[in-house]
């Protein structure tokens, strides 16, 4: 079985889209078979155009993307969470045993490159270190 990583962020626009951006691109590099999705708690009508701009100077394509609002079968059947600033005590979470918390991350609007480049980092990290762990599922 597949395992799956939620990025989730409040708007499901910026900081869930970057992260699962890289983490595809490192996963697929690593010959990881993840699979990978993001969401919101409150999503936008669009990605952050920054963002979207971002991304596609660095050879990925999310034009297409719409943020979505996560779900709860999501929420129970993803292997890893990883919460970029959402408040996960206030979603019911009722089955990943695995909950990251990345919100220290800063704002994209406030920050892009700094944003960009410690999500870059942390997934980086992640791939390195999640198929050590537990087997999923």
């Amino acid at each position: 079985m597949r395992p799956t990583i939620l990025f989730l962020c409040p708007h499901g626009a910026a900081k869930s889209i970057l992260a699962a951006a890289y983490c595809r691109q490192l996963a697929a590099h690593n010959g990881l078979d993840w699979h990978i999705t993001s969401a919101g708690t409150e999503p936008d009508d669009a990605p952050s155009p920054a963002v979207v701009e971002l991304l596609r100077a660095e050879g990925v394509d999310v034009s297409g993307y719409a943020p979505r609002l996560v779900t709860g079968d999501e929420l129970a059947t993803a292997d890893w969470v990883v919460s970029l600033g959402c408040d996960v005590g206030q979603l019911v979470v009722p089955g990943p045993e695995k909950i990251i918390d990345w919100s220290d991350i800063p704002p994209p609007g406030q920050d892009l490159a700094g944003a960009s480049a410690l999500i870059r980092e942390r997934v980086a990290d992640l791939v390195e270190r999640l198929p050590k762990e537990v087997v999923p599922g």
